[in-house]
């Protein structure tokens, strides 16, 4: 029996425990876990779970980095049939509050440096249960004893309650406890996550993925590199977050196919390096901002990172130049792909049996279907002209959560047929091979996330000293675009600088959504009708780029 013929995720995973108890499934901070081992975590997690009240349906939160905690408690949601809301642990008490009530979720499960965060939004969400984690809890004792001895190890303060524990001692507790059965009633349409993602809006969106979804494209995407090796001799060293369908589709389902997975709370390359090498890891997972870090990282050379076989990089387009760099510093090519939250990953990839053509992003996968349409009237264009891309599936994302009218936008039925449509300008050549022109919509693409321009502005102009913003992409080849704002302030208004603005905005938003630059202006450019025009914006910075 293999994965695919599973319709849940919790089975899939139980079955390669079953065929290799012994086997190492994650790697975290130097300390390995078998799948016996992550099983047998999960399913005290998910006792516990079951026992304070969560039931099939209910939301759970997933406030935590990169962790073997983050991977059991992943499992333990699914295994007792409740739903992950994965989130990235820098978001801020506004994003938290948002995201919990947009989902509805119960119970949270955050790292104690985030535990703050959490109980300032309590009052103002439907949050009933916490459950704290720590980074070292999963870690033998005496890492956990070194590691706090010289403080290495970062701490916040908790306050343990009635409806707050502790990951470590509800593993404790529950040690000797079994799950309740899961629910008979599970089909594989049934939701299995929420994943948050941004837009031209100014909240997140939450994008429900099915069983079915999950599985069909996360299994497919993990076995692209099958040419090159087995996939349960595949160790991956995963620095795509696992809250971000890259980290999901690409790393995390490993632990579906036999494969290995190596996880650190935050990307640091000479641990990276040190993890690659010492393990034989054969895939690595990042955006185009990481590839580039560590080919100019000054101690690279010390590092032997020849059992690397498949790199793949995703989240945005990556350049020539740092392909050629990678080829020539190591070998081999760097392996593109072209994706979004919304198709539940991977749409392109590209092939490891044959060499893809510069610039392309791969050639379509199996499991889904494209078209190239005008963006105006939906109509297909003639074959290697630009136009939009809208992406079809059987088991495809047909709605976002609580979000109608962004769904209507979105969601489009042509032929009797859902497709999404992407806002992203592609063309195809005759061979298959896709390739990335240009954006519909106003999103930035800053170190492989998208982000809002409007959300930002909004976020500005709720200054009481801004009376008008514009925000754009800035290319940059070290980030892809870093973020700028033309900020109009109201007349009477003397002696606020761009540095205010911008600790004004850290109040709200996340860290990647903080803008680099902040120009004044008098004006802003503006249509006939009162439509903010970015795209003179946007040219105006190209000529400057030029001259």
């Amino acid at each position: 029996m293999t994965a695919e013929t599973h319709n849940n995720i919790y089975a899939a995973f139980a079955e390669m425990a079953r065929r290799h108890p012994d086997k190492s499934a994650v790697y975290y901070l130097g300390t390995g876990f078998s799948y016996r081992k992550i099983q047998e975590l999960s399913a005290r997690f998910a006792a516990a779970l079951s026992d304070n009240g969560i039931k099939a349906g209910q939301k759970v939160m997933l406030y935590i980095p990169n962790s073997a905690h983050w991977v059991v408690s992943w499992l333990a949601v699914q295994q007792i049939d409740a739903v992950a809301v994965p989130i990235t642990p820098i978001y801020t008490p506004h994003d938290v509050s948002y995201i919990a009530n947009d989902s509805g979720a119960e119970a949270v499960v955050c790292a104690d440096t985030n535990f703050g965060y959490v109980t300032s939004v309590l009052p103002d969400t439907g949050l009933k249960k916490v459950i704290v984690s720590k980074m070292a809890d999963l870690l033998p004792w005496w890492k956990r004893f070194f590691g706090f001895l010289f403080d290495i190890i970062p701490r916040g303060k908790i306050a343990l309650g009635h409806d707050t524990f502790s990951f470590r001692k509800l593993l404790s507790q529950y040690r000797d406890h079994s799950v309740p059965a899961a629910n008979n009633g599970r089909k594989g349409d049934s939701i299995a996550e929420i994943l948050y993602t941004g837009g031209t809006t100014k909240f997140p969106k939450g994008v429900p993925i099915t069983h079915n979804l999950f599985l069909a494209s996360a299994l497919e995407q993990i076995t692209m590199s099958n040419p090159l090796f087995a996939p349960e001799e595949n160790v991956i060293m995963g620095n795509a977050p696992l809250f971000h369908i890259l980290g999901q589709t690409c790393s995390l389902a490993t632990l579906l196919t036999g494969g290995c997975l190596i996880l650190q709370p935050r990307i640091n390359l000479d641990a990276t390096f040190d993890a690659i090498q010492r393990l034989g890891a054969k895939t690595i997972i990042g955006v185009p901002a990481m590839y580039r870090m560590i080919l100019e990282h000054e101690r690279l050379h010390q590092y032997d990172l020849g059992s690397l076989q498949y790199c793949f990089s995703g989240g945005d387009v990556l350049p020539v130049e740092i392909g050629k760099r990678w080829r020539e510093k190591f070998g081999r090519p760097i392996y593109q792909g072209y994706g979004a939250t919304e198709t539940c990953g991977g749409v392109t990839m590209c092939p490891v049996d044959h060499e893809s053509p510069p610039k392309s992003v791969g050639r379509v996968v199996k499991s889904k279907k494209i078209r190239i349409v005008n963006p105006a009237s939906l109509e297909t264009v003639p074959p290697g002209e630009p136009g939009e891309l809208l992406v079809s599936s059987n088991y495809m994302v047909s709605s976002y959560l609580n979000k109608p009218e962004e769904t209507a936008a979105s969601f489009v039925e042509l032929d009797g047929k859902k497709w999404y449509r992407t806002a992203d300008i592609m063309s195809i050549d005759e061979d298959g091979y896709l390739y990335f022109v240009d954006r519909t919509v106003d999103t930035i693409k800053h170190k492989g996330y998208r982000v809002s321009a409007s959300e930002i502005e909004t976020t500005l102009q709720e200054h009481p000293a801004v009376i008008a913003s514009c925000v754009v992409g800035v290319p940059d080849e070290k980030v892809g675009e870093r973020i700028k704002a033309y900020v109009v302030l109201k007349e009477d208004i003397k002696g606020i600088t761009g540095y205010e603005l911008i600790k004004w905005c850290r109040k709200t938003l996340v860290s990647y959504k903080i803008p680099h630059y902040i120009e004044f202006r008098d004006m802003l450019p503006k249509s006939k009708v009162g439509k903010l025009l970015r795209r003179e914006i946007r040219d105006e910075e190209e000529r400057r780029k030029e001259a």
